[in-house]
Order: structure tokens, then C-alpha cells, then sequence
């Protein structure tokens, strides 16, 4: 199975890369880095959230329905007049779920390394959840997903097609942190160089994502 980051170098990639880009004004090259860092995170997040038998039928249930993947069939409509209030409003909800009180600090730690604001990116993924849900609910209806082995070994599939160990480090840190409730301060503390433990995310997100 090709991984998520493959999708994202795919002509439907590229067609969801400059299709956010134009739809929220962002430079597609930014957008492109926000993409590549968060699709990661948010499809470990998920996958962590899937390891409950309510997480994954919660999952499950959503990429049978609303997010079955119909919303890639027509692409070209979704961003041609710029993405309606439903798709951002439902990106929001997905964020929320996945990320929960987690999600302001990894906007701002996407941000501080593609070079944008936390309010920039957080308006980027609002549109990119909502279609990486749809291609989630694609792979699961072409792979016949029916339960959480299934759910748990699609998400590790689509993220094990390019995750190093150092990266798997990288998207366990910056969900976690110290377990304190501020993400905020550890992982954006680690990127900027004041760290709590010295070379860490700064080190391995220089590495992963270039300088």
C-alpha cells in the first residue's frame, strides 16, 4: 500500500495541494509543507484513537458514511468556487475529535516550521481533513475494512509506507509531550531550541522536513 505521503507527490496530491492553497491564500509551497507534516500526525492520532473498540467503530462508522470518499469524485467543484462553510465546518469537527487539546499546539508547531501562523495552517487542515477522511473511507471500502484490526492496519499501512523510527518518535512527541496538558510549551519550546531535552524535535524535524 502506498503511504500517505506518496498521495500527497500523486496528481491527486497535487490537485488537493493547490486546490487548499487557493482556497484559503496560502503559498502552494507552504501549503505542501503544512500537508506533509500534519497528514502524519493526524492519521497517528487516529490510528491511536482506533486502538479502542469505540474508537474504531466511531472511525469505522464515519468512513462508511459521510466519509466514504465521495467527496474525491468531484474535486474540481469543491475547490472551483471556493470550499463551502460545511467542509470547513466539518474539518473543524474532525480536527477537534483527533486532535482534541492537542491541536493548538501542533498548528503552532506546523506553523513555526513551514513559516506561517498558527491561524494559517489551522485553516489549511480544516480543508485537507475533511478529503483525508475521503481517502481513508476510499482505501477502507476498496479493502473491505469491516473492524478495528482492519481500521488500525489500514492507518499503519498508509503511515508505515514512509515512517523512519525517527519519525515515528516525532509523531508520538508531539501528541504526547510530557503529559503535562501543554503541548504548546515542550514541543514548540524543542522546536525553537529552548528544550526540556536538547536536540530533540528540533533535531528530528530539521531532519525530516529539511531546514
Amino acid at each position: 500500500m502506498a503511504g500517505i505521503l506518496d498521495l500527497l507527490n500523486s496528481d491527486l496530491g497535487k490537485t488537493i495541494i493547490s486546490g487548499v492553497s487557493g482556497s484559503t491564500g496560502t503559498d502552494t509551497g507552504k501549503t505542501s509543507s503544512v500537508l506533509t507534516m500534519a497528514l502524519p500526525v493526524l492519521m497517528k492520532a487516529m490510528e491511536r484513537n482506533a486502538s479502542t473498540p469505540e474508537g474504531a467503530a466511531g472511525l469505522m462508522g464515519a468512513l462508511s458514511g459521510k466519509h466514504n470518499g465521495s467527496i474525491l469524485d468531484n474535486l474540481g467543484g469543491l475547490f472551483g468556487g471556493g470550499v463551502d462553510e460545511e467542509v470547513t465546518n466539518d474539518g473543524s469537527k474532525i480536527l477537534n475529535h483527533v486532535l482534541g487539546s492537542k491541536q493548538q499546539g501542533v498548528e503552532q508547531v506546523i506553523g513555526q516550521k513551514a513559516g506561517l501562523d498558527a491561524g494559517s495552517v489551522g485553516n489549511i487542515l480544516k480543508v485537507a481533513a475533511p478529503i483525508l477522511m475521503g481517502v481513508l473511507g476510499k482505501q477502507a471500502s476498496q479493502n473491505n475494512v469491516t473492524d478495528q484490526n482492519g481500521i488500525t492496519g489500514l492507518l499503519g499501512g498508509l503511515l508505515g509506507g514512509n515512517e523512519t523510527a525517527n519519525e515515528q518518535s516525532f509523531l508520538e512527541k508531539i501528541l504526547d509531550s510530557d503529559g503535562d496538558g501543554s503541548v504548546i510549551d515542550d514541543v514548540a519550546g524543542m522546536v525553537l531550541g529552548g528544550s526540556k531535552s536538547s536536540g530533540g524535535i528540533g533535531g528530528l524535524l530539521g531532519g525530516l522536513f529539511g531546514k
